[in-house]
């Protein structure tokens, strides 16, 4: 039997006027520097509970400190053959323009060396714009947390 991998995260989220907008992230290196696509900041884990493994990830990847007694789990879902993803939930106002990350470093063929962010940009989405750029095994959670909140912005 082949076991899952697994990955936690946070999805932050605020309402602006009956609108939910959410706070995701672009992933940083060459690979991705042409690519609008962002993502809810998330990482694997192994011998941790989800909840702490998605508060290390959110740190690493945003900078923000976020306590556990401010997260509520959305849910739990399979985003590929060997992965399930868990997501908790938290409504803060984030700025996006002090987002900080942890880096990571790529050798190339010709042997140099750079280093990256692992994310290089933050922002805030409505909901339907989210679900354009998100990528698009993390839409399941747009959609969650969509209807987890719609008696919020009735």
């Amino acid at each position: 039997m082949i076991k899952l991998k697994r990955s936690a995260g946070i999805l932050p989220y605020k309402i602006i006027n009956n609108e939910i907008y959410v706070y995701l992230e672009h992933p940083g290196g060459p690979y991705w520097k042409n690519i609008e696509k962002y993502s809810i900041c998330k990482g694997e884990y192994d011998n941790e509970k989800a909840i702490d493994a998605a508060i290390r990830e959110f740190k690493e990847e945003s900078g923000f400190e976020i306590k556990k007694e401010e997260l509520i789990y959305l849910k739990s879902h399979k985003i590929s053959n060997n992965k399930i993803l868990t997501i908790f939930i938290i409504n803060k106002d984030l700025d996006p323009e002090k987002m900080t990350s942890n880096t990571f470093k790529k050798e190339f063929a010709n042997g140099e060396i750079k280093e990256f962010p692992e994310m290089d940009k933050a922002c805030w989405l409505k909901l339907d714009e989210a679900q354009k750029y998100i990528f698009d095994s993390q839409i399941y959670f747009i959609e969650a947390l969509k209807e987890k909140l719609k008696m919020e912005v009735l």
